[in-house]
């Protein structure tokens, strides 16, 4: 049987949009729940600079504090050397590099060009070639962007390529706001997959317009595997106006599975995990999967 993975980002591209400060015992108590669910990477916080992300700035004392198993990679964003170098100094097993296909929300994001932030990736990725870790590149905005609107497939298709080329191991294709239609999705990752492998590929659908699972159908149908999503369907981006939370981790499993996909993931854990979450941010039981 065909299987599927989900790259669990509940803990950081979940959290990162909170208002309300998490203690750092629930933050390790959340991923301690998502290790035992069963899931082989977990992003569980991010080194940027901590006046612009707040939620994150305790993320080496959430490395140092989780029960780590060996078969999962915890991971970390990382956007420049400074924040490279501290997750060195947690022991993050894998970094997280992102771009955008949009200059309008690069320049929100990161205060750079396009240009301007691949230059800040190159001395990260050959860092992290040196100490032997792996690096996941993130392309933002791939079909709508709240500064530019919509996207050129090619324009998302070009910034991919070059994650891909300057060594990023798999590139996470972003509907940050939540825009994206099955149709135009489906022409964006078609675009992509001719520069990067679709097996190199993930899904990292927002879902504001209620379209994140259609969108992960049609992905499924172009050969992709791999998606990222968040327990509870929390998540949200600090600079994209709109944009809701991600799609929910425990309705992406249940939607895969009813199409025939295989997964090795324990569904009441992971029911639990995504009940916590919501409790923790204060959430009503709003995703399609609960517990009450």
């Amino acid at each position: 049987m065909d299987t599927f993975e989900i790259f669990e980002v509940g803990p950081r591209d979940g959290l990162q949009n909170e208002t309300t400060s998490i203690a750092l015992a629930d933050k390790v108590r959340f991923i301690d729940y998502l290790s035992a669910a069963g899931f082989r990477r977990i992003e569980c916080g991010s080194f940027v600079n901590p006046t612009l992300v707040p939620q994150m700035a305790d993320s080496a004392a959430v490395f140092a504090a989780i029960s780590r198993r060996p078969a999962i990679s915890y991971a970390a964003l990382t956007p420049n050397m400074q924040g490279f170098k501290a997750a060195v100094a947690a022991r993050v097993d894998e970094v997280a590099i992102f771009a955008s296909a949009s200059e309008g929300f690069s320049q929100k994001n990161i205060n750079a060009t396009i240009e301007e932030s691949f230059e800040r990736f190159k001395p990260v990725i050959e860092a992290a070639k040196r100490y032997g870790i792996v690096v996941r590149g993130y392309v933002s905005c791939v079909t709508d962007c709240p500064y530019d609107g919509c996207i050129d497939p090619e324009q998302a298709a070009k910034v991919a390529a070059r994650l891909y080329s300057m060594g990023c191991y798999e590139i996470s294709l972003g509907d940050t706001i939540g825009k994206g239609t099955p149709e135009r999705i489906s022409r964006m990752i078609a675009t992509v997959a001719k520069q990067v492998p679709i097996e190199k590929l993930a899904g990292h659908y927002h879902d504001t317009d209620g379209q994140a699972l259609a969108n992960i159908s049609a992905s499924v149908a172009l050969g992709m595997r791999v998606f990222d999503a968040s327990v509870g369907g929390l998540g949200g981006c600090p600079f994209a106006p709109g944009a809701k939370g991600n799609v929910a981790t425990e309705a992406a499993v249940r939607h895969l599975l009813a199409a025939g996909f295989e997964s090795d993931l324990d569904l009441e854990v992971l029911d639990q995990s995504a009940d916590f979450a919501r409790k923790l941010c204060g959430k009503p039981n709003g995703s399609p999967v609960s517990l009450e």
